[in-house]
């Protein structure tokens, strides 16, 4: 039993942090430069 909570605990987190990136890429974010274009030289668009 405790073998299922951790497993669905685990899918959850994931699940929530593939969530977050697809968000994030559709928001024109990115891990390179984090849409802050001031940061990075413009290079976003």
């Amino acid at each position: 039993m405790g073998t299922f909570v951790v497993g669905a605990i685990l899918v959850g987190v994931v699940a929530f942090v593939i969530r977050s990136i697809i968000r994030d890429k559709k928001n024109g974010k990115s891990i390179q430069c984090g849409g802050d274009c001031s940061h990075c030289g413009g290079h976003c668009h």
